[in-house]
């Protein structure tokens, strides 16, 4: 009898176990998830552009946001740019830090509508890593993507116009330990003068 209890004792103690580390690896994996599929106007990212450029253009809005608990100014250089399905286009934003002090800000990123999520590709983005700025410093952010030509076979996408890409800078804390070895293995966007006022 004991045996058997000891038994149930460990496959319970497995199945907690489990749980845990189930419940750890959630986000991570549905991140993942989502970047592979699009799902959720998760853009895709991609490490090269091989899809052929067709005729169809489609225009890309530019939204820029900041959370509160930031001092920074966000925006994208222009409001839309029309693109070729398959063409690979670079677009910039420009952040400025207006506080008083050294902060870091990572982008979180949205695909409108969720259903173009799965064609949008990014290839290079200042939202793959932190970014850190000092007070009264403004930074060009480039991203480069295309939209894979894919969407105009997909019956509810095939009729989009508009696909806007949006992004929302949060703050980070980080001990100011890590600050110097992180802003020599941090790449960042190139600086750029920041006017007064």
């Amino acid at each position: 009898m004991a045996g058997k209890h000891r038994r149930v004792a460990i496959v319970l103690s497995a199945v907690a176990v489990g749980m845990i580390v189930m419940a750890y690896a959630a986000v991570p994996l549905y991140r993942i998830f989502c970047q592979t599929t699009g799902y959720g106007g998760t853009p895709k990212i991609a490490s090269n552009n091989d899809v052929k450029v067709i005729d169809r253009t489609i225009e890309v809005r530019l939204d820029a946001n900041v959370a509160p608990g930031l001092a920074w100014r966000f925006r994208p250089k222009q409001a839309s740019v029309t693109v070729r399905l398959g063409e690979t286009v670079m677009v910039h934003y420009e952040a400025t830090n207006f506080g008083s002090t050294t902060t870091r800000g990572t982008a979180s990123y949205n695909v409108a509508p969720d259903s173009a999520g799965a064609y949008f590709n990014k290839i290079a983005c200042f939202c793959f890593t932190e970014q850190k700025l000092d007070p009264g410093q403004s930074v060009d952010m480039p991203v480069t993507f295309f939209v894979d030509p894919a969407l105009i076979e997909d019956r509810d996408t095939n009729q989009l116009p508009v696909i806007t890409l949006s992004y929302t800078f949060h703050a980070m804390d980080k001990p100011a330990a890590a600050d110097a070895a992180a802003s020599q293995k941090q790449p960042r966007g190139a600086a750029v003068q920041r006017s007064p006022g």
